[in-house]
């Protein structure tokens, strides 16, 4: 297993994310939005339970394999700015169908680092606790993957934040 395990969640820093410009509410957001619009083969991720509306939101999307959720291993991934309500749909193109996770990180205050402040969530939102983080475990592949087809594929995250020794929702 990885030292660097859920550093999609948790840890930034990677080169190459890309800032989109923000949206109007409700909009598709990400430099691939166009792809989700007219249902081509990507990964809408509705991301739900913000703590604050401030700073960043970033995507990642992995394959599901043994080296999902590891350091540098994402297929692709997407920064954009928290809108100021509601839920956030952001669109990440995958190249073809397969099975893949999806991590999503809220950096709270938009400085680019790994904070206690900050938010993370998992496709399948899995039960995970603030000692998973700590031994590095990873939940179950089974719990956290998703197929993608031909068109489109939605998957809802919802977003944690740490709340004394447990990961809880805000919503």
């Amino acid at each position: 297993m990885s030292k660097m395990f859920f550093a999609g969640i948790l840890a930034a820093g990677a080169a190459g994310a890309l800032i989109a410009p923000v949206a109007a509410q409700g909009a598709t957001l990400g430099p691939a939005a166009h792809l989700c619009n007219r249902n081509a083969t990507a990964v809408l991720v509705d991301v739900h339970g913000f703590k604050a509306r401030t700073g960043t939101l970033r995507v990642q999307v992995y394959n599901a394999d043994k080296s999902y959720l590891e350091k540098r291993k994402w297929l692709d991934r997407v920064d954009v700015p928290v809108t100021g309500s509601g839920a956030m749909q952001v669109c990440v193109p995958v190249k073809q169908p397969g099975n893949y996770v999806i991590s999503v990180r809220h950096d709270l205050n938009g400085n680019g680092k790994s904070d206690r402040s900050d938010g993370g969530g998992l496709s399948g939102n899995p039960d995970m606790k603030v000692t998973d983080f700590i031994f590095k475990r990873k939940p179950k592949l089974g719990e956290v993957s998703f197929a993608v087809g031909g068109s489109t594929k939605r998957v809802p995250v919802t977003l944690n934040y740490v709340s004394g020794l447990s990961f809880e929702p805000v919503d």
